[in-house]
């Protein structure tokens, strides 16, 4: 793993909140997408290297919309930037980790993505990721 990529935030309202997030940080949100595939709505915020990702449910089956309505908004994963991610899937699955996905699949901000069962991560969602050619 090379580095923290982001910290996802999981929102009620992705427009109150990246109002909220701009005064916090003094920065603009520098890209806003939708992954139908997630049912979840996006914006992100280049912090240093990092970036912080608010996440908000297209609908109240996404596991966002799910999420907030059990736990309330706030941390939901942590993501760390990897080179080869079917290789890190492999030697964590080798190590004992339940990954969720048998082959990583396309997430926001054009990377390859999978996640570790927070079980295996002392309750931590665990996010791989990776740029897309």
């Amino acid at each position: 793993m090379q580095k923290i990529e982001h910290i996802g935030i999981a929102v009620a309202s992705l427009e109150e909140s990246i109002l909220k997030y701009e005064l916090l940080l003094g920065i603009k949100c520098y890209k806003v997408e939708e992954v139908v595939s997630e049912a979840v709505k996006t914006a992100f915020f280049l912090v240093g290297e990092s970036k912080i990702e608010l996440l908000e449910g297209t609908n109240e089956d996404s596991v966002i919309s799910k999420f907030v309505s059990t736990k309330g908004e706030g941390i939901h994963h942590i993501a760390y930037g990897v080179s080869d991610i079917k290789s890190e899937m492999q030697r964590l699955r080798a190590e004992g980790f339940r990954v969720l996905n048998e082959e990583p699949k396309v997430g926001a901000d054009n990377k390859w993505v999978c996640f570790v069962h927070p079980k295996d991560t002392k309750g931590v969602l665990t996010e791989l990721c990776q740029e897309r050619e």
